[in-house]
């Protein structure tokens, strides 16, 4: 009697373990595509939400060559489905439409100063372009002192760019930490990145414009609600901001940022912030994720350096595995990143990792109107080695 009951409790056991190893199995076989049989997994630090258990159903994709011989693009943004404005940045504005790059730049800037990594660096559009035609660009330029970056505002009228004004004139610029990623926030406001400009200490002095995230009305005017009374300081402490993207349920803002390089501290220490109004983020007081009170800590640290670039977050249009994943480019790093973030926690970092992308240093990564995700090399810019036929543009497109 006894050998019957131990072998019907083996018989049982074996039973419980055969159905916990196949659904262990087809848990393995249905992770997305993007983190197993095309990325490499960097950090996974699953939390209580059990992420596993909401893994969306993924899209097969192939990475596609959208747009080539481009002269360092640095900033892409759609004007309408089929047309994308690029700047490159030597001082031209070009347009690409439905792939193909139209030969004559929509304007050239020239006095744009393309020094180190200066130039001209941010584009983008105003909320309301539909109507106005407003489009917005960020470059350096020369003065008696040195280098100066400007934000002036253009009206497209289709076959060029036009001058209309300077809403953001003369502020810190050089050779390096130079910053100038601007774009429209949810509030309808225009925020703009500056660097330190190589002089660390005015990222802690809230008179001063440089390592700074700036926030403007559309025509340049302070906004009433900004932290400092009359100034255009968002957030300060920063090095060389060079990405900013907010999350399209919650409406954080995420920023990435290039760490120090040896000259002005230890080699890494590239962060990925997310910016609240009025906060100090450290720089030059502390880095490489060190801790002090009054300061905010961010959310990852790359060391050694990746020099995290572009950012956006995409919707899951097209890609459900990827929506409301956070995407940057990297320069040093060469390649693309990948952030997944709570659905239950906007500020909690659940998993990233670097895709399996190989096309040398990348600068910028939007979604499109269609819902595909796009990118742009930067191998032209005296850092990387150029291939035939760059700088290029590649989207995700489905299988």
């Amino acid at each position: 009697m006894q050998f019957r009951k131990l072998k019907k409790l083996l018989i049982f056991t074996a039973v419980i373990l055969i159905i916990g190893a196949l659904v262990y199995l087809n848990y393995a076989y249905n992770l997305p595509k993007s983190a197993v049989e095309r990325g490499r997994i960097v950090n996974f630090a699953p939390t209580s939400e059990s992420a596993e258990s909401k893994v969306p159903e993924s899209v097969k994709y192939e990475i596609v060559e959208y747009a080539r011989a481009l002269d360092t693009p640095w900033s892409m943004v759609f004007t309408s489905p089929g047309r994308m404005l690029v700047s490159e940045r030597n001082g031209n504005i070009r347009e690409i439409v439905n792939g193909n790059l139209s030969p004559k730049p929509l304007i050239t800037l020239g006095e744009t100063a393309e020094v180190g990594e200066s130039g001209l660096m941010g584009i983008t559009i105003h909320p309301n372009y539909n109507s106005n035609k407003y489009v917005y660009a960020c470059l350096t330029y020369e003065t008696d002192g040195g280098l100066a970056d400007k934000v002036e505002r253009f009206r497209d009228n289709g076959s060029e760019l036009v001058r209309d004004r300077v809403v953001l004139n003369s502020f810190p610029a050089a050779r390096f930490h130079a910053g100038c990623r601007i774009k429209f926030g949810p509030d309808g406001k225009l925020y703009v990145t500056t660097g330190d400009a190589t002089v660390k200490e005015q990222a802690q002095n809230t008179d001063s414009l440089a390592g700074k995230i700036l926030r403007l009305n559309d025509d340049g005017t302070t906004p009433p609600n900004n932290p400092f009374g009359d100034l255009f300081v968002w957030s300060y402490g920063h090095r060389n901001p060079q990405g900013i993207a907010w999350h399209p349920e919650t409406g954080a803002l995420f920023e990435t940022e290039h760490g120090p390089s040896g000259g002005d501290g230890p080699g890494g220490g590239d962060e990925i912030n997310i910016i609240k109004k009025g906060a100090n983020y450290g720089w030059p007081v502390v880095s490489h994720g060190k801790h002090q009170d009054g300061m905010v800590d961010p959310k990852l640290v790359f060391t050694p350096a990746e020099a995290p670039s572009g950012a956006t977050f995409y919707s899951g249009k097209v890609f459900p595995q990827f929506k409301n994943n956070f995407f940057f480019t990297a320069l040093r790093g060469a390649g693309l990143f990948r952030v997944v973030i709570s659905s239950e926690n906007p500020e909690e970092v659940v998993s990233y990792e670097k895709m399996d992308i190989n096309f040398g240093r990348l600068r910028d990564v939007i979604e499109g109107p269609d819902g595909l995700i796009y990118f742009s090399t930067s191998n032209r810019d005296g850092r990387g080695n150029p291939r035939e036929g760059d700088d290029k543009i590649y989207r995700f497109e489905t299988l």
